[in-house]
C-alpha cells in the first residue's frame, strides 16, 4: 500500500515532513522519499530503498541538504517516488497511493501519440506515479487532470502534489483511504494517519471527502473540487493496516479492534463454539487489541505467550523471498514458557491471508509446550485479492488460504459457493474450517462474521469496502 505526509509553513518544515512521513512507515516497506520546495533553492528531492532499513535511519543524514517552507514525503510499497514532473502544467512533485490495474492498457494508449515515452523500470513496467502524471498532463489544468486520471484508472488513486504555490491533495474518488488536514499557528499539514498531525503539534481540522481536491498554503486551504456522495473506505484500515491511535471517518482504530474482539466472542458464546482455554492471546501486533476485546467479553485471562523481538529485525514480510520471510518471522518470536507449557491457548489474529507464517507460529507454540492452540480471525475469510489497494499482495486468488482450500475440497465447482464457505454455520463452511484446522494444526478455528466486523466499525455498511470478503464492489 503506502502513505504520505505533506506540510506547508511560514517557516522551514523539514522536521515536520521527516517525522510525519516516518509515522506512516507501517503502511509500506519498499521505498521512501521526500521533496521540498524553497523559493531560493527550488525543488530538492531524495529517494531511498527502505526494505531493510527504517525510513528514519535512511533519511536522517539527508536533512542537512533538504528543507524548505513546503514539502511532501511518502512511504511506498511499490515504485520509487515522489517524482519531479515538468510539463505544460508547470514543475511539480507528485506521490500517489493506490493501484492501477489497467496500467499496460493506458501505457499503450499513450504510445499512440508519436513521441510519447516513459522511463521503464528493470522489470520493463512503468512507474505508477509517472503514469498518473502523464494522465494528469493530458488536460489543460491540474484539477481537470486529476479528475481525468482518477476516472481513467481502474483501481484507485489518492495523491499529493507539491507545487511552487503550495500543496494539492486529492482523495480517491470513492474515498478508499483517509486523508486529513491538520492546522497549527504557522501552517498546515496533510496526511493519512491522523495521529501524525497531533504528535507534530497540528490539530486535525478537516477530513477530505471521496474524490475531493484541495489546495493548501501556509495561510489556509481551499476546495478545488467538491466531494462525491458515494464512499467505499477500506475496512482493512481498521482491521490491520491502520495505526491504533488514528481515527478514520470519526472511528478510532484501537477502539474498533477491541470492540471487534468483543463482538467475535459474543457471537461465539451465542453459537456455543467458545472453547475452554487458559489464556486468550493476540498475534502481535495488530491482533493484540482484537484479543483484548475477546478476553474482556469472554472473561478469560489475556496473556502474551510470545513477544516479537523488533529492535533489530526487519519486518517479517519485507524480504521478497517467502522462505526468508518465514525465517525472519520465526526468529522474531520469543516465547514466554510460563504462559505456554501445558496451556490451552486461543490466538486472535487480525486476518488470515495465506496462512504461511501462522502455520509457523502454531508449530512454534506446540514446540514450546502448548497443549492446545485455537485460532480466531478478526475478520471473515479473505476470498478475493484486493484490486483497489493491493493489501494482500496476491498474484493469484489461489494463493489465499481459503480459496486454495475450496479448490482442494470441491474443485472449480466450489468457487460458485464462496458465500456458503464464508459462513461457518453452513455445511460447506464447516468443511472449510475443518480442512484449515487439519492443515494448520489448530484445535479449532473461527472467523469474525461480516455483520460483526461492520458492527465494530459502526459506519453505514454501504460506505465500507468489503470486496476482499464478498467480491462485491
Amino acid at each position: 500500500m503506502g502513505g504520505f505526509f505533506g506540510a506547508v509553513s511560514k517557516n522551514d518544515c523539514k522536521y515536520e515532513v521527516f517525522f510525519g512521513t516516518d509515522y506512516h512507515s507501517h503502511l509500506g516497506t519498499k521505498r521512501g522519499g521526500m521533496v521540498f520546495y524553497d523559493e531560493s533553492k527550488g525543488f530538492r528531492r531524495q529517494i531511498h530503498n527502505i526494505e531493510n532499513t527504517p525510513f528514519r535511519t535512511k533519511f536522517e543524514s539527508d536533512l542537512t541538504k533538504l528543507g524548505g517552507t513546503s514539502g511532501i514525503g511518502c512511504i511506498s510499497d511499490t515504485d520509487p517516488q515522489p517524482l519531479l514532473v515538468r510539463s505544460h502544467l508547470g514543475l511539480f512533485a507528485l506521490t500517489t497511493v493506490g493501484i492501477i490495474n489497467n496500467a499496460e492498457e493506458l501505457v499503450e494508449k499513450t504510445f499512440l501519440n508519436p513521441g510519447s515515452q516513459f522511463m521503464a523500470m528493470s522489470s520493463g513496467k512503468v512507474n505508477s506515479t509517472e503514469l498518473t502524471a502523464a494522465l494528469i498532463n493530458r488536460c489543460t489544468g491540474i484539477v481537470d487532470g486529476i479528475r481525468y486520471a482518477q476516472d481513467t484508472i481502474d483501481g484507485s488513486c489518492t495523491l499529493l502534489m507539491l507545487t511552487k504555490d503550495g500543496l494539492i491533495a486529492a482523495r480517491d474518488k470513492l474515498g478508499r483511504l483517509p486523508v486529513v488536514i491538520g492546522k497549527k499557528e504557522d501552517g498546515y499539514c496533510i496526511c493519512m494517519e491522523s495521529f501524525a498531525c497531533l504528535k507534530l503539534g497540528y490539530h486535525p481540522c478537516y477530513n477530505l471527502g471521496p474524490g475531493e481536491i484541495v489546495k493548501i498554503t501556509a495561510d489556509g486551504f481551499e476546495q478545488l473540487a467538491a466531494p462525491g456522495e458515494k464512499m467505499k473506505v477500506c475496512a482493512f484500515m481498521w482491521t490491520y493496516y491502520g495505526y491504533p491511535n488514528s481515527n478514520y471517518e470519526g472511528v478510532n482504530v484501537e477502539q474498533m479492534r477491541c470492540r471487534n474482539g468483543e463482538i467475535l466472542a459474543r457471537e461465539e458464546a451465542a453459537a456455543g463454539t467458545m472453547p475452554e482455554v487458559d489464556y486468550i492471546a493476540g498475534v502481535p501486533d495488530s491482533g493484540l487489541p482484537h484479543a483484548i476485546g475477546y478476553a474482556n467479553a469472554s472473561h478469560a485471562p489475556f496473556a502474551r505467550p510470545f513477544i516479537k523481538y523488533t529492535p533489530t529485525w526487519a519486518r517479517s514480510f519485507t524480504p521478497s523471498n517467502q522462505e526468508m520471510r518465514n525465517l525472519v518471522a520465526e526468529m522474531k518470536q520469543i516465547p514466554v514458557p510460563e504462559y505456554i507449557e501445558g496451556k490451552k491457548l486461543l490466538l486472535v489474529d487480525d486476518s488470515i491471508v495465506r496462512g504461511t507464517q501462522l502455520r509457523e507460529t502454531v508449530e512454534f507454540l506446540y514446540e514450546s509446550g502448548a497443549k492446545e492452540v485455537h485460532m480466531r480471525s478478526a475478520c471473515p475469510p479473505i476470498m478475493y485479492a484486493c484490486k483497489y489497494l493491493n493489501f494482500s499482495r496476491s498474484n493469484s486468488e489461489m494463493e489465499l488460504l481459503a480459496r486454495k482450500k475450496i479448490q482442494e475440497l470441491e474443485g472449480d465447482e466450489g468457487h460458485k459457493h464462496i458465500a456458503e464457505y464464508a459462513n461457518g454455520s453452513t455445511e460447506r463452511g464447516k468443511c472449510l474450517l475443518k480442512s484449515i484446522c487439519e492443515e494448520m494444526g489448530f484445535n479449532s478455528l473461527g472467523y469474525q462474521s461480516l455483520d460483526g466486523i461492520l458492527e465494530a466499525i459502526g459506519l453505514d455498511r454501504d460506505k465500507i469496502c468489503t470486496y476482499c470478503w464478498t467480491g462485491e464492489e
